[in-house]
């Protein structure tokens, strides 16, 4: 509405692991066809964490250079998303708040419902913002995906954080209102506090995702949304990118429109690049999806795009927003590809001893190798106490906003 505060997505950087495991590798691994990899889930490889590396180091690691470029300065309020968190009462943006040297006059907390907590992070900042214009919100996603070996999940596995900061007059995307919403108590993916490796039922979290599809863009219609025609491009959560695809089409045909391939990849190609590569990241995931649209897309200035959120359990959001003018000078392009292009190919046993590493639970010292090539690494365990440092390239990003 004219006069409305524009409240949205002012900065937005990402980070990732020090290694790669391909699905070339794995396949060979689990004596498959590759395929099944790049065609049937739509996967290249997956992101690996080091084992100095965790949600805490990739968070500092993407937020680090938001905070080199606009400074604290307004910033009350950090806002982080995880379904893999480093502890059950602390908040592993309280770490994040020590490496990166955050003043004490800031806020915490740390959100948790599968892949949407990100989502609802970002709406949370949103709405401090109109409470007071002049504050920012810091809002970090950051996960690692992690199923059993052997698994049907494992080749879906990846590692990434998101960070974004929140204000109003945001130089890349305006967040627009209304929101459709939906919540539904399934099992469909789960993962109780005894178990490191989350459970999944495939099949049935295909459905309950497009169910939530449906349920949210309901929802979002009723609200007074736009019209689905009015959507340039689509971001979806991406489990695995071919999920995205799927999910599009079922909005289509709930839609009443045809569902033809030229369409929906026009709608969705640039969205799958960074996935693909990096494998499924929860809360993160469909933001990473937002960075590859800005950085590989032609010019979006002013065009809408739509949001789908979901997190398995399960709660969704779709939403739209529109792209600023001018927001390419505001962009991290080459940054955020190199993130992805300088992780090392690690081979099989290299990934499974990472896999498998686990800290032992007698409240002793377990001190860990320097691994990463990170800015921050987790030093190790010392009497249960996680410790965190700087790692071997800790110089920030203090370059000032400028196209890459």
């Amino acid at each position: 509405m004219p006069g409305e505060l524009a409240v949205g997505i002012h900065d937005l950087s990402i980070a990732t692991t020090r290694y790669a495991l391909t699905h070339e590798t794995l396949a060979a691994q689990n004596g498959v066809d590759v395929a099944k990899y790049h065609d049937g889930i739509g996967q290249r490889s997956m992101s690996v964490p080091a084992i100095d590396e965790d949600i805490v180091t990739m968070a500092a690691g993407a937020a680090a250079p938001i905070i080199a470029r606009h400074g604290t300065h307004g910033i009350r309020t950090v806002l982080f998303a995880t379904e893999s968190s480093v502890d059950q009462a602390k908040a592993g943006g309280v770490h994040v708040h020590a490496l990166l040297g955050l003043p004490s006059a800031v806020r915490i907390v740390e959100l948790k419902q599968a892949c949407y907590a990100g989502t609802a992070a970002l709406q949370f900042a949103i709405g401090l913002v109109h409470r007071d214009p002049a504050q920012r919100v810091l809002v970090i996603a950051s996960d690692v995906s992690k199923y059993d070996l052997g698994s049907p999940g494992e080749a879906t596995q990846g590692a990434a954080a998101v960070a974004m900061l929140v204000s109003a007059d945001p130089a890349l995307v305006r967040v627009e209102n209304p929101s459709g919403v939906f919540t539904s108590d399934v099992m469909d993916f789960w993962r109780p506090n005894y178990r490191s490796t989350a459970l999944v039922k495939g099949r049935d979290s295909i459905s309950a995702y497009l169910r939530a599809v449906e349920g949210a863009w309901t929802d979002y219609t009723r609200q007074g949304g736009r019209k689905i025609n009015d959507f340039h491009a689509f971001c979806y959560h991406q489990p695995f990118t071919k999920m995205a695809f799927k999910a599009h089409r079922h909005l289509l045909e709930f839609c009443g429109y045809e569902a033809d391939d030229e369409g929906i990849g026009r709608a969705l190609r640039h969205t799958t690049e960074y996935n693909a590569a990096i494998g499924n990241s929860y809360t993160v995931s469909m933001y990473l999806g937002l960075a590859a649209l800005l950085d590989n897309a032609d010019d979006l200035s002013d065009q809408a795009i739509g949001f789908f959120s979901y997190g398995s359990g399960s709660v969704a959001e779709f939403f739209g927003g529109t792209v600023v003018p001018a927001y390419r000078v505001h962009l991290r392009s080459a940054r955020h590809r190199d993130a992805i292009s300088r992780r090392v190919p690690v081979d099989y046993a290299k990934y499974r001893q990472m896999h498998e590493h686990e800290f032992p639970t007698d409240g002793g010292d377990h001190p860990l190798p320097r691994e990463t090539a990170g800015p921050y690494r987790l030093a190790g365990l010392f009497g249960h106490e996680r410790v965190y440092e700087t790692g071997a390239d800790s110089r920030p990003d203090r370059s000032p906003a400028t196209a890459e």
